[in-house]
């Protein structure tokens, strides 16, 4: 049973809640375990389509929980971020969110410092309230930035940006974080999980789960190549199997029929041949 997070699913998003609002959230080994296997159950759910991550009470979290003092971050320290050299390993909610075939949602409803804004990194859409607070706190603690952060942060807001927010340390409001792209829209409070949701709700309602699953992938691990290529040599013989598939057969039916589609493949059971075309590629 979770304990320093809450999950609930409706209509077919999945809200994960971050549940520690005493502590505002602070994040611990245990969160980063129950946050990974959340992310994990999801995306072997076909009954979740979306995922929303947000923060009980009035922060998002406020960053890594160093009631441990300065021994926080040491060796065997209860603050671990799911290292795991290279392995997938239980717990580590950066590998979890990063390869889940469910677009997720991170609803930055306050504070957000520290591992408390990278764990949003790997996620798919950033909102943010206007009373959001966010900080790379890094250098200012004797850090350097974690969670796979410095590969996600530049590849998000660009080298330059990364740089000047890493380097800073400062906290950040909600206009700054909009201006320099890490979030795609600010909120008054009251009004940000609905945004959420209403984001969630047209993923669901209007696009086909297997369509989405393989176009997170696509977008995600090809924005390194340095030319178009390799992807062609993916999503062209994706293209053609998808195209003969019971998907874009509804897809077609449903636009020229003026209603909504009901698409029948599912994320567990239908994804392409080729898929995952990384591990094919590694091995």
């Amino acid at each position: 049973m979770d304990e320093h997070i809450s999950c609930q699913l409706e209509d077919s998003v999945l809200t994960v809640t971050l549940n520690r609002p005493d502590k505002l959230n602070a994040y611990t080994a245990q969160m980063g375990r129950e946050l990974a296997a959340a992310f994990d159950r999801a995306d072997q759910d076909d009954a979740v389509r979306v995922v929303i991550v947000t923060g009980a009470g009035r922060a998002f979290c406020a960053g890594a929980d160093i009631s441990g003092g300065d021994n926080s971050f040491g060796a065997g320290a209860s603050v671990m971020f799911g290292e795991s050299g290279g392995q997938k390993t239980p717990g580590n909610f950066v590998e979890s969110i990063y390869r889940c075939r469910k677009p997720s949602i991170a609803a930055i409803n306050g504070a957000a410092v520290g591992v408390g804004i990278t764990l949003t990194l790997p996620m798919d859409i950033r909102l943010a309230a206007s009373n959001a607070r966010i900080g790379f706190v890094f250098a200012r603690r004797g850090l350097v930035p974690e969670a796979g952060s410095a590969w996600f942060l530049p590849r998000l807001v660009g080298l330059q940006q990364a740089l000047r927010w890493c380097y800073s340390g400062r906290l950040l409001n909600a206009q700054e974080v909009l201006a320099g792209g890490l979030v795609s829209e600010v909120t008054a409070p009251e009004d940000l999980l609905s945004k959420a949701r209403e984001i969630a709700r047209e993923i669901v309602e209007e696009t086909a789960p297997v369509s989405i699953a393989l176009t997170r992938q696509l977008l995600w691990r090809f924005m390194s190549e340095p030319d178009p290529m390799r992807i062609r040599e993916v999503d062209v013989p994706m293209s053609r199997e998808l195209g003969a598939g019971p998907d874009v057969t509804e897809g077609v039916k449903a636009f020229l029929e003026k209603r909504k589609p009901n698409f029948p493949g599912k994320v567990s059971s239908g994804m392409p041949s080729g898929y995952p075309w990384w591990e094919t590629k590694e091995s």
